[in-house]
């Protein structure tokens, strides 16, 4: 079993450590690491160190740093414009997503979105997609934390705008004809992936991307839930990319 990873910011410089804080006590008495175990830091943006556990604390542990590393970022960026969702919808999408590989979520205030994000209450429900993907991050041990956008969320002359600006730009519908496994793909720059809410995606937000650039694409026979479209699209761009 791989060690388990935890996210500090910045990654220490001296070769010894004390853990602590919510990481600490996670690492401590949750997982309950003992002296000799091994462990992954992450400053979430590429940076990565090993370490051994020397003395475990009430909720910290003592490290030693035995290596240093840096993984490079994944080209092209992988950009998923998510559709507000209801329910925990929408964490199970982040969730999924962020294990695949996902670089950037952007939360969108489609027309369909059942669940609006207002206010307080967007601003809450987009940190708890952020606590989402971190978690996720640590559990598939990503040295890259995706970054979860929006303010919090984003309407569809904004979602239009950096459309415009990528490298490529994919909506995931229905009645698409193209495949995305047959669509060419870009080797740099940025792929940005729209999926609607559970509602779909209403004729009017698919003609602004379409004129914003982007290309409606299908997966297959198959109509998926907003929680999943993502997760399965994702999967066919990183096989794709060779990024697995």
């Amino acid at each position: 079993m791989s060690a388990p990873l935890f996210l500090v910011d910045p990654l220490p410089t001296a070769d010894r450590l004390t853990l602590d804080g919510p990481e600490g006590h996670h690492a401590a008495t949750v997982q309950r690491l003992r002296v000799g175990e091994q462990l992954l830091l992450a400053d979430g943006r590429g940076g990565t160190a090993e370490a051994v556990v020397t003395a475990v604390g009430r909720g910290t542990l003592d490290l030693e740093i035995t290596s240093r590393g840096y993984v490079d970022a994944s080209v092209p960026r992988l950009v998923v414009v998510q559709g507000i969702a209801k329910g925990d919808r929408g964490e199970l999408a982040v969730q999924a997503m962020t294990e695949v590989g996902v670089d950037e979520i952007v939360p969108w205030a489609a027309a369909r979105s059942v669940t609006q994000w207002r206010g307080d209450r967007g601003v809450r429900a987009r940190e708890k997609w952020a606590a989402t993907a971190r978690e996720a991050a640590k559990q598939a041990r990503r040295a890259w934390l995706p970054v979860v956008a929006g303010t919090p969320d984003e309407s569809t002359t904004r979602v239009a705008h950096r459309i415009s600006g990528a490298a490529a730009a994919f909506v995931l519908h229905e009645e698409a004809r193209d495949r995305l496994t047959a669509v060419e793909l870009p080797a740099a720059g940025e792929i940005v992936l729209v999926v609607g809410p559970e509602g779909g995606i209403a004729d009017a937000e698919l003609d602004a991307f379409r004129s914003a650039g982007a290309r409606p694409v299908r997966l297959g026979p198959s109509v998926l839930r907003t929680s999943t479209a993502g997760v399965a699209a994702l999967a066919v761009l990183a096989t794709r990319l060779g990024h697995w």
